[in-house]
């Protein structure tokens, strides 16, 4: 276990008891080993975004860890909360039961075939921008400045 570093996560869930499942996801987090929970933001109900069937809104939200893993690591212990948690991947964009997404590891960018940091298009989700801003008013997180991006978008 390496020296803790902070992590920021994107989750959302459109299937089941969202809320349920989100509650569920966060304490799986805070589990995890040499992993703590820090912050969670408020959570928001958002429509869904670039899916190819009709479904039910989302609820979203950002989690900020502290922890001693990894960031290829973390990715796995996602993978593996979500899977515990009942999520198949059948389709990009499918309806889901709970969708984790390491968005920033503090001091790390990287681009393997399977993470990508910063996350590739956090930039482009107000359904990511407005819960990270709860969690860093300020418009920068472990470094990344959102705030311009942010400023673009359409948060009503």
């Amino acid at each position: 276990m390496e020296q803790k570093r902070q992590a920021v996560l994107s989750l959302g869930a459109n299937l089941g008891d969202r809320l349920g499942n989100l509650r569920r996801a966060v304490q799986g987090l805070d589990t995890l080993l040499g992993t703590r929970v820090q912050a969670v933001s408020p959570l928001y109900e958002t429509e869904p975004f670039d899916v190819p069937d009709r479904q039910q809104n989302y609820f979203n939200c950002c989690v900020l860890v502290q922890t001693g893993l990894q960031p290829q690591t973390l990715l796995g212990a996602c993978l593996g909360i979500e899977a515990a948690l009942g999520k198949v991947r059948t389709f990009r964009n499918a309806a889901r039961l709970i969708d984790i997404d390491l968005l920033l590891y503090e001091g790390e960018q990287m681009q393997t075939p399977d993470l990508i940091l910063p996350h590739p298009r956090m930039m482009e989700r107000a359904f990511v921008l407005v819960p990270l801003r709860d969690l860093f008013p300020n418009g920068t997180a472990l470094g990344l400045d959102f705030s311009a991006h942010l400023a673009t978008m359409d948060t009503a």
